[in-house]
């Protein structure tokens, strides 16, 4: 595996996988990578030729009070389970060559990026779109691979793809692949290490009560009603606070206030200790 951390060489090493005539196919990362992250290099893998990593912790979409110098780096490690995966080439580009002296330049995407994450973490998604755009221009995939655990964020990358007209890859070519859960089903997150072992012990009660819920949803109980069920399980299971448990419209995201009638998706984020953990399920919709 080759690791690149200029532009210059990246181009160049991307010309020469091209060389053979094969695809590629992007996973962008911020590191500290798990099997989550490892799952997606092997969907990459299965469909593509050549498999290209980015690891780069993106500043512009950390607020002024949240983890971004605390957030794991460890570029030897995660190297080397990328090689073992057959990674075929490793874009991992410092802040200066993502955002070199004088840069100005911001995306953001509106409606999709609205809500949720968005309203405790105001420009996150902005941060997210611009790296993104970045990273889909610079490698020019045929395909890029990106966790549903980060469903809002999946969201806003098809919602920029298709704006942008993005050929390379084109939307349909924006792959999202399912979570991946320990265990006793707390999603994999890079973040589930800040987690105290009792607070990890709790941690499983935002899967389990998720789950509680859809099956309430999917029986006919009206959403709101569930949901606030969801939220007191929650805090009762030594959860700090939840920032939202809400019903949306899996595509639009649009809130859903009633039995859904089209694949809707559950979406919570909760705090636990200094530890905010995302989830989300599918609802499927009534017949």
């Amino acid at each position: 595996m080759q690791t690149v951390r200029s532009l210059d060489m990246l181009r160049k090493s991307l010309a020469e996988l091209r060389a053979d005539g094969g695809s590629i196919g992007l996973v962008p990362t911020m590191g500290a990578l798990h099997e989550g992250h490892l799952t997606l290099m092997r969907q990459a893998k299965a469909k593509c030729d050549h498999v290209v990593a980015s690891i780069f912790v993106n500043p512009t979409q950390f607020g002024p009070n949240e983890d971004l110098d605390a957030y794991p780096r460890q570029l030897a490690e995660d190297s080397a389970m990328l090689e073992a995966e057959g990674v075929a080439l490793l874009w991992a580009p410092t802040v200066d060559a993502m955002y070199p002296p004088g840069f100005v330049t911001n995306i953001s995407v509106s409606t999709v990026s609205e809500g949720f994450c968005d309203a405790s973490r105001p420009g996150h998604f902005d941060g997210v779109a611009t790296v993104v755009c970045k990273l889909l221009n610079q490698v020019m995939p045929d395909m890029a691979f990106f966790g549903e655990k980060d469903f809002q964020q999946l969201a806003v990358i098809r919602a920029l793809a298709r704006d942008l007209d993005l050929t390379r890859p084109h939307v349909d070519n924006i792959v999202g692949v399912p979570t991946v859960r320990e265990a006793d089903g707390l999603a994999m997150s890079s973040r589930n290490r800040y987690l105290s072992p009792e607070h990890r012990a709790a941690a499983t009660a935002l899967p389990n009560g998720m789950k509680l819920a859809i099956a309430e949803i999917e029986a006919g109980q009206a959403p709101d009603a569930a949901l606030d069920t969801l939220k007191r399980v929650l805090i009762e299971s030594g959860f700090d606070s939840v920032d939202y448990a809400a019903l949306a419209d899996a595509s639009s995201l649009e809130l859903l206030h009633s039995t859904p009638h089209a694949p809707a998706r559950l979406l919570v984020a909760a705090r636990i200790g200094k530890t905010r953990l995302i989830d989300n399920m599918a609802v499927r919709p009534a017949v």
